[in-house]
């Protein structure tokens, strides 16, 4: 009985979902869940801070801002850490469930802890260079309903 029942309780778990992979030019503003493969353009570090030598177990903070594009368009990507390592000019990288963040009026795209970025084969499409989402500019509008 014990075995019919396990079988039974297995056959209703949910089925993992397969990832739906977006294209650069369809992120919009505080979106998230973005699945998708990118071309590392650029990288440069803008923060790195050493760890205070008071604290031994902490990791030194690095952060770069590396534009990275498919065959819609680019976007600044803000890489944290060991995800810095992994965003060299050049590479192919998956990144999976990123947000789109907003950053002096402009998109950011990020990966924090729920989220992963991987390496990957080299992509066979040319980045679409000459559209930039991250040099739109966004005015935040109150709307008032009434």
């Amino acid at each position: 009985m014990a075995s019919s029942n396990s079988a039974q309780l297995e056959g209703n778990k949910p089925a993992k979902r397969k990832p739906v992979f977006t294209k650069v030019n369809q992120l919009k503003p505080g979106t998230n869940g973005h699945t998708l493969v990118a071309k590392v353009l650029s990288s440069d570090t803008v923060v790195h801070k050493p760890r205070p030598s008071s604290a031994h177990n902490l990791k030194p903070t690095v952060i770069a801002e590396c534009l990275i594009g498919d065959d819609t368009g680019t976007i600044v990507f803000t890489a944290r850490n060991e995800q810095v390592d992994m965003m060299k000019a050049g590479a192919t990288v998956i990144i999976r469930n990123a947000k789109i963040d907003m950053f002096k009026g402009s998109m950011r795209m990020a990966v924090d802890k729920w989220g992963r970025v991987e390496v990957t084969d080299p992509a066979d499409f040319e980045v679409k260079e000459d559209n930039n989402l991250s040099l739109v500019e966004y005015e935040l509008v109150n709307v008032v309903e009434e």
